[in-house]
């Protein structure tokens, strides 16, 4: 996520890693440079976006907090409380974005922490506006908004290659019937944002009576595509039916 985030940003980047080689290798295609350290990181930036593994928020908090001015953490399911706890009076932003930032297109869903103040606030969303659509949450709705906006990259795309194997499969070549799903995809979106998000518009706009579409409706439907979402959702929050 850390290096969608800095592809999307498109600037030269300072970053470390644990050893990988990763930060060398983002450094390299962006500009910049890979820092020897973590806190030669936070000494040299203004805000510092947590990207490691959530496990590792304590070890690298007793490390860097005495440098940092302030921290924004896509570390998924650490919350605000714990985030504060170890960056005590720290401005810190807890952010969900999606893979689509790398393009310019992702959607970030964001809590700001207590310590966050109004012009702290500004310049983090003119920041991430530079990335996509920007979504301020309270704390409560992060996880749910993860399992739509998180994992749904990976199940749009999923969505595609259904289609596209179905399009191949009645004598499209590979690379076509690709264009065509994902063109159709990006303008059924903006279709949707045109018309309020009103998918029930949207879909009756194409759909005649008794006619293809309403047959191929029929057969998703049947197929439980709707309980396929909903389990999926489950899923993803950690939920079991009761």
């Amino acid at each position: 996520m850390a290096r969608a985030m800095a592809r999307g940003w498109g600037e030269p980047v300072l970053c470390s890693d644990s050893g990988s080689g990763r930060a060398q290798t983002l450094a390299d295609e962006l500009g910049g440079r890979a820092a020897g350290s973590n806190v030669a990181v936070a000494e040299g930036a203004d805000i510092v976006v947590l990207a490691h593994k959530p496990a590792q928020l304590a070890s690298v908090a007793a490390e860097i907090a005495p440098h940092t001015k302030a921290v924004l953490s896509v570390l998924g399911g650490v919350d605000l409380a714990a985030l504060q706890k170890a960056y005590p009076g720290i401005p810190a932003v807890r952010l969900m974005p999606n893979t689509p930032v790398e393009v310019r297109r992702g959607v970030l869903c964001y809590t700001p922490g207590t310590s966050v103040d109004a012009a702290f606030e500004a310049q983090v969303v003119t920041l991430l506006e530079r990335l996509g659509t920007v979504v301020k949450l309270q704390e409560r709705h992060q996880e749910a908004a993860s399992a739509v906006m998180g994992v749904g990259p990976a199940y749009q795309a999923l969505l595609a290659e259904a289609q596209v194997d179905a399009a191949v499969r009645h004598g499209l070549p590979p690379a076509l019937a690709g264009a065509l799903v994902a063109d159709t995809m990006s303008g059924t979106a903006a279709l949707l944002a045109a018309r309020d998000y009103d998918t029930l518009t949207v879909r009756r706009e194409v759909t005649s009576p008794g006619g293809s579409t309403a047959r191929g409706l029929t057969a998703l439907e049947r197929a439980g595509v709707r309980g396929a979402f909903q389990d999926a959702a489950d899923s993803v929050l950690g939920w079991s039916p009761s």
